[in-house]
């Protein structure tokens, strides 16, 4: 035979093997039996050809090019199909299926069928249930069910746009891991990171590396968090951080719900607001955006950094109230307790519990309050402090109230006693003060000449006011009063003290750091709040219900005052 005749002979006998592809029917198997085959067949093609001097080992489909592979079904435009090493090219409209959720569409694909790897190039789509992998460079591992994608990828899945120059995609656990200029986008927020893990079953990102969350207003970086597409949660750890309108939260773990507008913060948590100049820190601290409500425990600290010197202030708990937010009417209330410690290098403060209400700027101190200025201490049943831009105004001590001056000396004391104190400040400076009723005094004039003492001055009235400047008395005014000087050498033991004195040094917080330490008052120290007295209406009231004629006596007026009906 002529060489034309063999080499005609040869490609007939390609051409039936090429399409041999209908099996013969096989015995049943047993389950020693191997089940798999990994033979790539040639479906249909409309035009087959075969090359000998250009491309030997490859037979040459066009048109409406079919193959299938291990229930994945592949079309294309045109293939060279490689039969010996059981693999193909494909070009021109690649589709791969596999099963009902899973397609995989490029221009150009090599497939080795005994690795199972198909490599998408150019306009590469990847479609699985409602992701869709957009690349242009995509190695899929059928074996293990992964896509690759090395020159830049982005995923489209549930409203989120994903983007990096480097990832991979798990079709079995739907997963995606991105590397490398990672950006993550939806309507509602946008996420820039080194490495992220997204769960498109889950809608759930995990954020590895320097990464940055901004949705509106809000701004959060983390170098470890969990996000949430669908339900806006946010996981964030190690020392995240968390700003919104002003207002700054960090902690070494945060939570946050983007829906509720709350935000929990654990460990070293760190609530900062910029706008008002205050800060808030504890072990937990919790806020609600919608309401204004916040809180802090364990070992919580309010910081105000409003004035040249911060005020440092230590309770168990803050709790802060908001009222007609979103209005021009708002206010806020503070609520803190118990063992509250204050410290600022000008004014130091201890009491059990605390009010502040932004409304009239009023800080209410209960039980056993005391507020160290200096040498100056000033305590009472209740104090009152009123704000005004963030400066002492006016105090206001009710029942009980007590000041006390300790001299140079730290020996002598001038003290204060009455029922109600009112103290007001001009530039954060007291230039005027007032006692009433019961008033008690125990003071030692100063000789100007050398600084020396003169004597001890006791004195009882119903109101005094003294007038101040420069910390130094200029003015005392008194209706009436009743009193002695007594010099030094004469003093009776029982005058140098008033019967309610107090100097509670012990107390006093030191610095910053002390406001933790609770030292509560000696035994026996602590106010017992006095019972009111009645008026004498009530009483004559009283008699005339008995129908009874009686002398009334009270302790308001002169000791065996008469009053009669």
């Amino acid at each position: 035979m002529s060489k034309r005749t063999v080499f005609f002979l040869s490609a007939i006998c390609v051409f039936c093997l090429a399409f041999a592809v209908v099996p013969q029917k096989k015995k049943r198997k047993t389950r020693t039996q191997k089940t798999e085959d990994n033979r790539v067949y040639l479906v249909h093609s409309d035009v087959l050809s075969y090359d000998q001097y250009k491309n030997p080992d490859a037979q040459i489909l066009n048109g409406h090019v079919q193959f299938r592979h291990n229930g994945a079904k592949l079309f294309c435009d045109s293939a060279h199909f490689y039969e010996a090493s059981n693999s193909f090219e494909a070009f021109g409209h690649v589709k791969m299926y596999q099963g009902d959720t899973l397609s995989l569409f490029s221009d150009y694909a090599y497939y080795d069928g005994n690795d199972q790897m198909a490599q998408a190039r150019f306009n590469v789509v990847l479609n699985h249930r409602k992701s869709k992998l957009f690349t242009d460079s995509l190695n899929f591992d059928r074996l293990y069910n992964i896509g690759y994608f090395f020159e830049g990828g982005k995923l489209v899945d549930n409203g989120s746009v994903l983007t990096s120059d480097w990832g991979e995609y798990d079709t079995k656990t739907r997963m995606a891991v991105f590397n490398y200029d990672v950006r993550l986008r939806n309507k509602k927020f946008y996420l820039t990171s080194d490495t992220l893990y997204y769960d498109t079953g889950k809608s759930l990102a995990h954020v590895v590396g320097p990464s940055n969350i901004t949705s509106g207003n809000s701004h959060i970086y983390t170098e470890n968090a969990y996000y949430n597409t669908k339900s806006e949660y946010s996981e964030l750890y190690g020392r995240s951080v968390m700003k919104d309108n002003g207002k700054t939260v960090v902690g070494d773990s945060v939570y946050y719900d983007s829906k509720k507008k709350t935000a929990e913060a654990f460990g070293n948590a760190v609530f900062t607001d910029s706008i008002n100049k205050n800060k808030l820190t504890g072990d937990y601290c919790f806020y609600d955006e919608n309401t204004g409500y916040a809180l802090a425990t364990k070992r919580a600290v309010a910081i105000d950094f409003s004035q040249k010197d911060s005020l440092y202030m230590h309770a168990d708990t803050f709790k802060i109230f908001t009222f007609n937010i979103n209005t021009d009417s708002v206010y806020r209330k503070i609520h803190a307790y118990n063992h509250v410690r204050a410290y600022r290098i000008d004014v130091q403060a201890v009491c059990d519990s605390l009010v502040y209400n932004s409304k009239d700027s009023c800080m209410t101190m209960y039980h056993d309050p005391i507020v160290w200025n200096v040498n100056q201490q000033l305590l009472g049943e209740e104090i009152q402090v009123f704000m005004k831009d963030s400066t002492v105004n006016r105090a206001h001590v009710i029942g009980q109230a007590l000041s006390v001056e300790q001299l140079r000396d730290s020996v002598h004391f001038n003290q204060i006693s009455s029922k109600e104190m009112f103290a007001f400040f001009l530039n954060g400076e007291i230039h005027e003060a007032e006692a009433k009723d019961n008033v008690q005094i125990v003071y030692y004039p100063i000789d100007d000449s050398d600084s020396t003492i003169i004597g001890l001055n006791y004195t009882e009235t119903t109101q005094m006011k003294m007038f101040l400047e420069n910390r130094k008395m200029k003015k005392i005014w008194m209706p009436k009063a009743e009193g002695t000087l007594y010099p030094l050498s004469q003093v009776p033991p029982d005058k140098y003290f008033l019967p309610k004195y107090a100097w509670f040094d012990y107390i006093r917080p030191l610095d910053k750091d002390d406001i933790f330490n609770w030292r509560p008052k000696k035994g026996g120290a602590e106010l017992k709040p006095e019972k009111r007295r009645e008026a004498p209406l009530q009483h004559l009231k009283a008699a005339e219900q008995d129908s009874t004629a009686t002398t009334l006596q009270t302790n308001v007026l002169t000791p065996s005052t008469p009053l009669t009906p």
